[in-house]
């Protein structure tokens, strides 16, 4: 099917746009959307595809737009990954704004983005900030990277559980300003009027261990906003009994402890979730190393193989502790059953799997 979509776009339009007008193109496009795996979970029927194509070939060519991608040239793994995964991510974030509006609430939609590092939430959250703001609405993103410790601070806090190889380094539940965390999500979550400054975190930094970005290079954001998009790699991971932690590693106990206080301190701030779910952590191992390779073969500073095994693995333990739990249950403010968290699985090529969970 996807082969016949992209040697359509081929045959049939000369510009980077899809011609909307095109009936073979638009039965091409429907036709992609409707063999989605997420159709079903994100609320989308046969009835609404073909009563929104326009929009949807609207926001689909924005993003190709925004990714670079020529639409007459489309291959099967862009067409796929434009109408078949973030397309109906974006269509179901959208219906969950519009019923926050609907119950009358006016503070902005925090949407919570769960998801392994390396899966492509980045890009995914860039595109729906630009998408909202396409339509014409406000939207500011944060990461918890971006509410790490600054530098000194991490130190201090290192050296208070010396021999603790996961606290060593940034990442895990311990080595967040979870009081910048709270500041910030309550100033864009209250509707405030005027100026909200958005942290930021220098990852080159001190030759690689990060410090905090300089408050005068944070981006602004004019409040009060419309959406906020909220994304980490450990957002909704919910602790358990030190006992159980220890059992997967004695140094995720202290981690644990941590973790406690991320529910009221920055959970609590989230109206829905979108839990991007893998069959294993390792993807993790294998994302980042094409990552690194990539940069290498640009002639950019890049982690040896070494260097990214050992980096990736002070994750796994969090890993295998939480997201059993992330994944049946849900995240820590909401049941995975509920109608306002989407759990979308993704497989080691970061596509959806035909079989949705």
């Amino acid at each position: 099917m996807l082969s016949s979509i992209a040697g359509c776009f081929c045959a049939g339009t000369s510009g980077s746009r899809v011609d909307q007008s095109s009936s073979a193109v638009r039965q091409r496009v429907s036709s992609s959307i409707l063999a989605s795996p997420l159709l079903k979970s994100c609320g989308i029927t046969v009835a609404d595809v073909e009563a929104n194509l326009d929009e949807y070939m609207d926001v689909s060519n924005h993003m190709c737009d925004n990714l670079g991608i020529n639409t007459s040239r489309m291959s099967d793994t862009e067409a796929a990954r434009i109408y078949q995964y973030y397309l109906p991510v974006y269509v179901w974030c959208e219906t969950q704004r519009k019923q926050h509006v609907k119950e009358s609430k006016k503070t902005p939609l925090v949407l919570g983005i769960s998801a392994p590092q390396g899966c492509g939430k980045s890009t995914l959250c860039e595109q729906l900030e630009s998408l909202f703001a396409y339509k014409g609405l406000r939207a500011a993103s944060v990461s918890i990277d971006d509410f790490y410790l600054t530098r000194e601070d991490h130190v201090k806090m290192s050296a208070k559980h010396a021999g603790n190889r996961i606290l060593e380094t940034r990442g895990n539940a311990g080595t967040h300003d979870v009081r910048l965390g709270t500041e910030t999500l309550k100033a864009l979550k209250g509707g405030r009027e005027g100026t909200i400054a958005l942290p930021r975190y220098d990852k080159s930094k001190h030759q690689g261990k990060g410090d905090r970005a300089d408050p005068s290079t944070w981006p602004t954001v004019e409040g009060p906003v419309d959406v906020v998009l909220f994304e980490g790699w450990m957002l909704g991971f919910a602790p358990v009994r030190d006992v159980d932690a220890e059992r997967v590693d004695p140094d995720l106990k202290v981690v644990n402890g941590f973790l406690r206080s991320y529910k009221n301190a920055w959970d609590r701030f989230v109206d829905s979730w979108l839990i991007i779910k893998v069959a294993s952590p390792e993807y993790s191992h294998k994302w980042r190393l094409e990552a690194e390779k990539r940069m290498r073969a640009a002639g950019k500073p890049a982690m040896t193989d070494a260097e990214v095994e050992a980096f990736v693995d002070r994750f796994m333990p969090a890993y295998r502790c939480y997201l059993p739990g992330l994944y049946e249950k849900g995240p820590t403010t909401a049941r995975v059953t509920d109608s306002r968290v989407l759990t979308v699985e993704v497989d080691g090529t970061r596509s959806p799997v035909a079989e949705q969970s």
